[in-house]
């Protein structure tokens, strides 16, 4: 059910198997769609990046080469063609106060430090831990995130008002605003319908850009929100001193930082998965974010993270190689280097436009409707995903999501476990144990035996159970004790060969059968203490 809103996200974003097909073909065609596709990135880009900067407290172009330089490396090592990075505002709320205290020097500093975090993380392949992510979990992200840029573009609604705060637009102003904004949506989703010469954002963006000049019309454009005239990124050393107490300050923040921009990074990197048809790669993310972050702090950028927004832009425009990401990055030069003037004539309102088809596209509509035809669990995780999502981050919503998701299974996966118990003609008490036997489901093991009822001779029978973990071993020894101090013989037939190891003072009450399993449990006995130990 959740796969199939998945393929009709996919549909709505017009992905045909031809175009599938033709993704590593690099025909003329080809390369114009996804050139045109880089540069209606780049476009959506500027306000993005400039706009975090003020959240993070630093200057617009340290934004804007952060979207540079991560955008550029990303799109060529990363782990998905197609995948859009920058400058991201969850990393922007928790570098405010870096800033704030600190200083940008450290900031910088930080983002290098981030980066390393992030090589690791690849290196030591953490990256496959995403896949403990629910679908549930995927659909509140994806919501939750929608919501987050819609709430994100209101902001272009408000104007400087008589004392230098922000109000909100009335008026002429207002009008003029939301007429761009729906005269662009228009176009976006009338243009497919006519040609697909140029992608449809491109030329919602450029109509309503040249209305806006040519008819003069007084409305927000770029350029009022800062300048992003600049020149090429310069190397520079983090100007901080190299002392243990620098990197008491910043690797709080560093681990932090790498956490988020990777956990939103893969989420991101599965997304686009979904909607390309293409699957791994999430090691190679890691390790393409963090030399990304590495390089941009030693060039006087935020650092960054994969963007959802810009990458649906790219998707739903046709990018589907590395060159509509690389694209975009030299675009997002030239615009600082040499086309600055000219960006900052674009409207606002057209840019909202583009990020609200973007909302629009991202919102899993159809997880609205299968709500009352899903578990009650997956519904509720699905919705609290989404609201701490809003109210909070992305990365505290997917590790909520999560650990929610895993005590749900653990809760249903404990109340399994049972036995069917018979009487043999010798008289023998046989208990074949049915269902997963792990630390949430031992005292309902516990409480399946009758112990002073039963005969002297009792079978335990683990064909249908599985041995999770320590705990488990710990109730087959406590079990075993019991049986012994009522004067009574049991026997534990197929266990595991770990459990034949692992199990103490039952160990010799197993009797060996050749279809044993053979899985292996998470736990590690040590021979020096006679005690379990940690996972291994």
């Amino acid at each position: 059910m959740v796969k199939s809103t998945f393929a009709a996200f996919a549909e709505r974003l017009s992905i045909g198997e031809s175009r599938r097909a033709a993704v590593e073909t690099f025909t003329p065609n080809r390369i114009k769609i996804e050139i045109l596709s880089g540069l209606t990135v780049a476009l959506a880009l500027v306000p993005e990046a400039v706009a975090f900067a003020f959240v993070a407290g630093v200057e617009p172009l340290v934004g804007l080469y952060a979207a540079f330089i991560v955008g550029l490396i990303t799109a060529i090592f990363g782990g998905r063609p197609g995948m859009i990075s920058g400058a991201t505002g969850a990393l922007a709320v928790v570098m405010v106060s870096l800033v704030a205290l600190h200083g940008v020097e450290y900031l910088f500093a930080t983002v290098v430090l981030m980066g390393i975090m992030q090589i690791l993380a690849g290196i030591f392949k953490l990256g496959k831990f995403i896949r403990l992510v629910p679908h549930p979990v995927m659909l509140g992200f994806v919501n939750g995130l929608a919501i987050v840029i819609f709430l994100a573009q209101l902001s272009q609604f408000k104007t400087a008002g008589p004392d230098g705060t922000q109000v909100w637009m009335d008026g002429i102003p207002l009008v003029l605003t939301l007429a761009l904004v729906c005269l662009t949506m228009s176009i976006i989703w009338v243009f497919p319908k006519i040609t697909n010469i140029v992608p449809a954002p491109l030329a919602g963006i450029g109509i309503v850009a040249g209305m806006v000049i040519v008819f003069g019309i007084n409305v927000p454009v770029v350029g009022d929100l800062a300048s992003i005239e600049g020149g090429l990124p310069t190397w520079h050393i983090p100007m901080v001193p190299l002392t243990f107490e620098t990197l008491k300050i910043i690797f709080p923040y560093a681990l932090i930082l790498a956490a988020i921009g990777l956990i939103e990074s893969l989420l991101t990197l599965n997304l686009v998965g979904e909607i390309t048809g293409r699957r791994g790669g999430a090691s190679q993310e890691c390790i393409a974010q963090g030399v990304s972050n590495t390089v941009t702090g030693f060039f006087g950028g935020m650092g960054g993270c994969a963007m959802i927004g810009q990458s649906m832009i790219n998707v739903k425009s046709g990018g589907r190689t590395r060159l509509s990401g690389i694209s975009a990055a030299l675009f997002l030069l030239v615009f600082i280097m040499f086309a600055s003037s000219l960006i900052e004539q674009i409207p606002l309102a057209a840019l909202v436009g583009v990020m609200f088809m973007v909302v629009i596209g991202t919102f899993a509509w159809q997880s609205l409707t299968i709500l009352r035809r899903i578990p009650l669990t997956d519904a509720l995780v699905m919705i609290l995903v989404t609201v701490v999502t809003v109210m909070s981050d992305l990365a505290v919503a997917v590790v909520v999501g999560v650990i929610v998701s895993a005590l749900a299974y653990s809760w249903n996966a404990s109340k399994r476990i049972h036995a069917v118990a018979k009487t043999t003609d010798e008289g023998t008490k046989v208990y074949e144990i049915e269902g997963p036997l792990f630390f949430g489901s031992t005292d309902g093991f516990s409480e399946l035996f009758d112990i002073k009822g039963d005969p002297k001779l009792v079978i335990i029978d683990f064909m249908q159970s599985r041995v999770v973990d320590q705990s488990a071993l710990q109730a087959i020894e406590d079990l075993a004790t019991k049986y012994e101090a009522e004067g009574k013989e049991i026997q534990l037939r197929h266990l595991s060969h770990d459990c034949h190891n692992l199990l103490n003072r039952a160990g010799q009450l197993i009797v060996d059968s050749d279809d044993d399993p053979d899985y292996e449990l998470v736990v590690d006995y040590s021979v020096r203490t006679g005690s379990f130990g940690g996972s291994h």
